[in-house]
């Protein structure tokens, strides 16, 4: 018999995406029972059964979709002739996508860095701390829950290899230093991003998209990162900033 703890356990130490799929109704004759379960992967691979033919075969396709737009999708199927069965019951299900959790990557561990790191604490987000100094982040006192990483700025492929690209990844960044905040952003905006944003002026902003188009023909420039960063709540000190970046980064999660 399979053990479902275990088994979502597993795809959730792997980070990998899938949907859980519960019949919670049945009305008549129907190929299931209520509390029956399927998992699908992404490669439309899947474990266990809701019970076959055309039924399972569309909630397939349907837990794709909760994957890829993740969200829960609640379904009702009458099981007539156009599911190539005569027995004319009923079926409800929900299909719930798991694993897709925001997870947010920030390059800088400076005093407003840290601050958004400990403000994210019992939040949806997994928080990624990554800085190039040497012994930096482990003079740090940073909560149990955040990731801290250690890059170097003479081998960018660590920069790159340190984040899990994809539309639930969110990268910030606010390093020490304007020149590794321009190959962070020119790297970042040729992977898949949920946010990307940067510290930083208004005149920094232009500054970066001139560059971005004539030093590394990157056409858009700055148009998809996020700069200045945070919201307009007013005050400037590392604390109130740090309060508006995490209200954008909320904000950005909970509309999407």
């Amino acid at each position: 018999m399979l053990n479902w703890i275990e088994l979502l356990n597993d795809f959730k130490t792997k980070r990998e995406p899938i949907a859980l799929v519960t019949v919670t109704k049945c009305l008549g004759s129907t190929p299931c029972a209520v509390g029956s379960r399927m998992i699908v992967t992404k490669n439309k691979n899947i474990f266990e059964t809701i019970g076959g033919g055309k039924l399972e075969f569309l909630a397939i396709d349907e837990a794709i979709i909760a994957i890829n737009e993740n969200r829960i999708i609640e379904l009702s199927y009458t099981l007539g002739p156009e599911f190539e069965q005569c027995c004319g019951g009923k079926v409800e299900l929900i299909i719930e996508p798991m694993n897709q959790l925001p997870e947010l990557f920030l390059f800088g561990a400076g005093h407003i860095g840290v601050e958004i790191c400990q403000l994210l604490k019992d939040t949806p987000f997994q928080v990624n701390l990554i800085d190039s100094r040497k012994d930096w982040l482990s003079n740090l006192d940073l909560d149990k829950s955040i990731i801290s990483c250690t890059v170097d700025t003479n081998d960018y492929k660590t920069f790159k290899d340190a984040v899990r690209w994809g539309n639930n990844c969110y990268v910030l960044v606010l390093t020490h230093d304007h020149t590794i905040d321009f190959d962070i952003i020119a790297m970042a905006l040729q992977k898949e991003t949920k946010f990307l944003g940067l510290i930083g002026s208004k005149t920094k902003r232009v500054r970066f998209h001139n560059m971005l188009m004539k030093e590394m023909s990157i056409n858009e420039g700055m148009t998809n990162v996020v700069c200045p960063i945070g919201l307009d709540l007013g005050g400037n000190s590392p604390k109130e900033i740090a309060i508006s970046v995490v209200a954008q980064l909320l904000q950005t999660h909970y509309k999407a």
